[in-house]
């Protein structure tokens, strides 16, 4: 059972998760949820996907999972994983089919603390635009966001590698790709203009199958977010 459209507060509960499947709860636009998704796909696990309304969630849905948080995965077995890295570990994990994860503890480590790194960055992709609408005076935050790329840069010069866990993609790179591919409609893609490599790997991700699945157009995303702004998320926004 896989469904584009939303359930809301007093939509019928969906059945059990069918038999060699897990299921998502997910929402179409969440950065969040599309960590868990593009792992999903990339490891070709066979899934069905919830889409939950966040302004009004079905009673079912939080009976699962206490804080309304998606993504949130649900098992044949009705274990319930919730956090977008926990879930993408979880999924590594059982799923051992096209590793995303380097083999040794070291490499394992340094992607988490690559993912420690990046989720201080996350804040700015909220904070600029939001400071924009309100009428502020953002350049502050835009020049320590471009500090931050420089040094997500550097990173990739001194790797010498085309993605953040080598020249071919792993699980860092999934883990941050739904915040760039998102600069266009926050107005921040000019943040790359003096990171060379940053913007290259932008290019190698978007080129990349499972993204191309996962994603939606800029006007998809620009007509959600511009209900998002309002206050009246539209989250089936484009169906």
């Amino acid at each position: 059972m896989t469904t584009e459209k939303c359930f809301a507060k007093g939509s019928p509960a969906p059945g059990p998760v069918p038999k060699g499947h897990v299921r998502i709860y997910s929402m179409r636009f969440c950065p969040f949820a599309q960590r868990t998704r593009l792992v999903l796909n990339a490891k070709g696990i066979k899934h069905d996907t919830i889409n939950i309304n966040l302004k009004d969630k079905p009673d079912w849905f939080l009976e699962k999972n206490p804080l309304g948080l998606v993504p949130t995965l649900e098992t044949t077995a009705g274990e319930v994983i919730f956090e977008s890295p926990i879930t993408c570990e979880y999924l590594e994990e059982v799923y051992p089919e096209r590793k995303l994860l380097p083999p040794s503890p070291f490499g394992k480590a340094q992607q988490k603390m690559m993912l420690e790194h990046f989720s201080k960055v996350v804040p700015y992709f909220y904070k600029i635009p939001a400071g924009r609408n309100n009428g502020e005076d953002v350049s502050g935050l835009e020049a320590e966001l471009k500090e931050k790329f420089a040094k997500l840069n550097e990173d990739l010069v001194n790797k010498k590698t085309k993605f953040f866990g080598g020249d071919s993609i792993t699980m860092i790179d999934y883990m941050m790709w739904p915040f760039f591919e998102r600069l266009e409609i926050f107005e921040l893609k000019h943040c790359l203009d003096n990171t060379a490599e940053l913007k290259k790997w932008t290019e190698c991700m978007s080129d990349d199958p499972t993204v191309k699945v996962t994603g939606h157009s800029v006007d998809t995303y620009k007509g959600f977010y511009k209900t998002y702004i309002e206050g009246k998320p539209n989250y089936d926004y484009g169906l």
